[in-house]
């Protein structure tokens, strides 16, 4: 997850969705949301995902390249790519909640 925040916080297509937040709560639920969506022992206690982007004006290419640096850090990392594309199947249906 810092890995993945640095490369967003200096994706220039992308930073400036998070450049008023509040970066270490975004962190926290960050790894909350992952933890339970891969069948983790955390409970997500943030806002859903509609509610959470409602009004932001995120794109389709916004969503694509927040995607772009999960497969960078994932792949810094060496996650198998068999896991990587489970993250991704449980993450990319996400796409309809976030975009307007």
């Amino acid at each position: 997850v810092d890995d993945f925040t640095a490369r967003v916080m200096a994706d220039a297509r992308i930073s400036h969705h998070f450049a008023t937040g509040n970066l270490g709560r975004f962190k926290s639920q960050l790894v909350d949301q992952l933890c339970e969506a891969t069948a983790g022992p955390c409970k997500y206690k943030g806002p859903d995902m509609r509610a959470a982007h409602l009004g932001r004006g995120i794109t389709g290419a916004d969503f694509d390249a927040l995607l772009e640096n999960l497969v960078g850090s994932l792949d810094r990392f060496r996650v198998p790519e068999r896991e990587k594309k489970e993250l991704l199947a449980i993450l990319t249906p996400m796409r309809k909640d976030v975009l307007p």
